[in-house]
């Protein structure tokens, strides 16, 4: 579980902390940073991944879009506080030049040691030989290879110990869905490459590679909400091209259909719940809602809640918050503002004095409803 992100100089997130839950949801005015805060962890996740050219390909972004222009800064510096099940805490921290797009510094430590520490061209690895007895190897090396983002990118997994390879896994598991687009979830595709793109695209892989019994949970979990399902399917096409089909049951119909044809709450749901039934990972969604109908997002919200992932969402739909439990709602519910300096902040919703006595009398929705956003910052700046 990622416990907190702070971020300097990236896009509107300048000396920026986030809490984070099992469950976050950012709520905001429009421009308030919540979509920036999605791409931010999406970026982290980049750096393990080590193709951050391609990255910014996809987002259709050049490197000069990522850092902030509110202030002078050049590096995008970084700190993820992550508790690996079997290790603890540990952080993970860094310096991003966004000209090589390469970690100049980087940092990982748990609570007793330095495991890994980069300055400049220079490496030094603690490889614990006993870990529980905290004996310790040293390997010091110069930096002479070419690559992006974090050293672990680039390293062997024989040259790291196994908290560092959980670290990596942990990271690569942030898996963003920020950009979903109907046309790109019915979109055909070859593979999935083991996970959906930002957009859904492979979903029609994902799901013909989830096999027999994948794409059995997922008509059981749709059924809940669409009783005329009878199957999902794919189907292989030439050259090994996939195609995502349903088959529906009407009085005296049987109506099949490919994803061309699926209508876009469905499609969305589809990507959703297959991405929840897989693995374990930090899932990212901007504007939940969006497509999907008012009567299906308490079906939604309970997976969401329900899910062995932790997933981060942001939303404007006070219907989204009303399925909340209040306790759950009290952890989960982050209000992002920008100051006066044009800084994106974060509070807990219901940290906020006004919000919490309202939360006596009102469900999370009808406070969120009975809000001016435009004037919150000012009680948030008087606290």
């Amino acid at each position: 579980m990622i416990k907190s992100l702070w971020i300097d100089n990236f896009k509107s997130l300048v000396d920026f902390d986030l809490d984070l839950a099992k469950l976050s949801c950012l709520v905001g005015l429009n421009g308030a940073g919540k979509s920036t805060v999605l791409q931010a962890m999406d970026f982290l996740s980049q750096l393990m991944v080590g193709d951050l050219d391609d990255w910014l390909q996809q987002r259709q972004w050049d490197s000069a879009d990522i850092n902030s222009k509110l202030t002078k800064k050049s590096n995008i510096d970084f700190k993820l506080v992550v508790d690996l099940a079997e290790f603890g805490e540990v952080v993970w921290s860094g310096s991003i030049n966004r000209k090589t797009l390469r970690c100049s510094q980087e940092r990982v430590e748990d609570k007793h040691r330095v495991l890994l520490r980069v300055d400049g061209n220079e490496c030094l690895l603690r490889e614990p030989m006993n870990f529980r007895k905290g004996a310790v190897f040293t390997e010091k090396f110069s930096i002479v290879f070419e690559y992006q983002g974090s050293i672990l990118s680039s390293l062997k997994d024989k040259q790291t110990n196994a908290l560092l390879q959980a670290l990596k896994t942990a990271i690569l598991d942030i898996r963003s869905l920020d950009l979903l687009s109907p046309e790109l979830l019915r979109s055909r595709a070859k593979t999935s490459q083991g996970k959906l793109g930002l957009g859904g695209q492979r979903l029609s892989a994902f799901i013909h590679e989830s096999g027999d019994e994948g794409r059995e949970q997922l008509k059981q979990a749709l059924k809940c909400v669409y009783q005329q399902l009878e199957s999902v399917d794919t189907r292989s096409l030439r050259s090994g091209w996939k195609q995502l089909e349903i088959t529906e049951k009407f009085e005296g119909h049987i109506l099949k259909s490919s994803a061309r044809h699926i209508n876009d709450g469905m499609l969305r749901l589809m990507a959703i719940l297959t991405q929840l039934s897989d693995g374990n990972a930090f899932l990212l969604f901007d504007e939940i809602e969006n497509g999907i109908n008012a009567e299906l997002i308490e079906f939604l919200i309970d997976h969401l809640v329900a899910t062995k992932h932790q997933v981060l969402v942001t939303t404007h739909s006070p219907m989204i918050l009303n399925f909340l439990e209040d306790s759950v709602a009290v952890e989960s519910v982050i209000y992002l503002y920008k100051n006066s300096q044009g800084f994106t902040r974060s509070i807990k919703f219901f940290n906020i004095p006004s919000m919490a006595e309202k939360l006596k009398f009102m469900g999370v929705g009808e406070v969120f409803i009975d809000t001016d956003l435009t004037q919150l910052y000012q009680e948030i700046e008087s606290l």
